[in-house]
């Protein structure tokens, strides 16, 4: 049988053994919008959990929309410029406007990239874009501290702007249960401080900050505490429009309406599809890390190797493909694997348990090692250099097909899951009655 893997802009096709016994997690078909422009309109027309935008918009002299970075396929050029001739027409001139990229701790998307994200030239043409950047501290604003303890500084230029949309995706996020809506504005354009505090082992190693999980997750509860100091701190709402693609990159669903309505039904539609219910755990367990963009770096592979954990057999190999042709990712990334590789697991969590503050990227090593609590983990990348290979902590293979037929051979179990699009489904055991 053979499968094919997301894996870069194209796939990677993988053969399983004869016997074996292959269950392929997917989505259900999701519907497509036939005319994606016409149900943005619509949307805009239609807001969730407020009056009309152009009542929203009254008295506004100048609007801030987020927008997500490279490494969310967020499809921008279907939304952006009608939201912001929705804007202009209601009063508020193209000057005033500014589209922030929402970049958290990541690097700014500039040039071609930039280009790519924004996916359109009229906009990039017509109105302010700007990066945020998380280390400069004149460019944001102190809300104060929530009941958590966390520090709250976001930029200015979205604080300080009557209006604020964010816009984004709305997928599994391994941490805050679903990306998009409230994770935009924390830790998308946030400070460092306040980035490093959300990304502690405080909210990191609590079993409820787990992917497609709002309920009791604290990282959750943190963001929307956060959009209410937001509101209270300038006296109105936010808004935000929301998208959910397929596994193709279609949209499948977009809203647009105050910024905790609108995502919260966006991640009921979005929840129909992207988790799935397997009868049994695997000792093989195939994925990928979603191909381009989310699989230009290692740092972001990680991501591929959370979701399958519902579904992992205590010691099973997890198989995963991911081009990485960017390469490992930050300095930052790189020092903290090195750590890992110096101090081991234990000793490695056992130091950041206790940290007010996590290490700049940290928080992707520390996932990394709640799959390799369960499994081990095989790599299969032509991107990365040999001495990145090593900084990965984790068993690099040459062929996916050899490491399933290893798999198979030393578990004894025939039975394989593969999960073509990683980290954008959520597959979870359920046993059958």
């Amino acid at each position: 049988m053979k499968v094919d893997l997301l894996y870069g802009k194209s796939v990677l096709t993988v053969t399983c053994p004869a016997k074996a016994e292959v269950t392929v997690v997917r989505k259900p078909s999701m519907p497509i919008l036939a005319n994606p422009g016409l149900a943005v309109t619509n949307a805009l027309s239609q807001p969730v959990g407020c009056d009309s935008l152009q009542h929203a918009i009254a008295d506004s002299r100048s609007a801030c929309i987020l927008v997500c970075d490279v490494t969310r396929p967020v499809p921008n050029h279907v939304f952006l410029r009608p939201l912001i001739e929705t804007l202009t027409s209601s009063g508020i001139s193209l000057e005033r406007i500014t589209v922030l990229v929402a970049t958290g701790l990541h690097r700014p998307n500039e040039g071609d990239e930039l280009a790519s994200v924004i996916g359109d030239d009229w906009v990039l043409n017509n109105v302010r874009v700007v990066n945020h950047d998380a280390r400069n501290d004149e460019q944001h604003i102190d809300l104060g501290i929530t009941s958590r303890n966390t520090p709250v500084r976001l930029d200015r230029r979205f604080v300080e702007a009557d209006l604020g949309i964010a816009t984004g995706l709305v997928e599994p996020h391994f941490m805050a249960g679903y990306s998009g809506g409230r994770k935009v504005v924390a830790p998308g354009i946030a400070h460092a401080d306040t980035i490093r505090t959300l990304h502690s082992a405080r909210f990191m190693e609590d079993p409820a900050c787990a992917q497609c999980n709002l309920e009791d997750n604290p990282l959750h509860a943190e963001q929307l505490e956060i959009i209410g100091m937001l509101k209270r701190y300038n006296g109105r709402n936010l808004l935000a429009l929301n998208t959910v693609i397929d596994d193709e990159r279609e949209l499948s669903f977009v809203n647009f309406g105050e910024i905790v309505a609108s995502h919260l039904e966006s991640v009921a539609f979005a929840d129909q599809y992207c988790t799935v219910s397997t009868p049994k755990r695997y000792s093989t367990v195939v994925t990928s890390a979603a191909g381009y963009p989310l699989d230009q770096t290692y740092y972001q592979t990680v991501k591929g190797m959370v979701n399958p954990m519902g579904i992992l057999a205590q010691d099973a190999n997890l198989i995963i493909a991911s081009e990485c042709a960017e390469g490992l990712g930050s300095a930052a990334y790189r020092a903290s694997q090195r750590r890992l590789l110096h101090d081991g697991p234990a000793a490695f969590r056992a130091r950041i348990l206790n940290k007010r503050l996590a290490d700049i990227d940290e928080w992707e090593t520390e996932m990394q090692l709640k799959s390799q609590r369960l499994a081990n983990v095989k790599l299969y990348t032509t991107g990365l250099s040999d001495d990145e290979r090593a900084l990965t902590g984790v068993e690099i293979i040459d062929s996916v097909d050899a490491a399933i037929e290893d798999s198979v051979r030393t578990t004894g179990d025939s039975a394989i899951a593969i999960i073509p699009e990683g980290p954008y489904v959520v597959p979870r055991f359920q046993a059958q009655s």
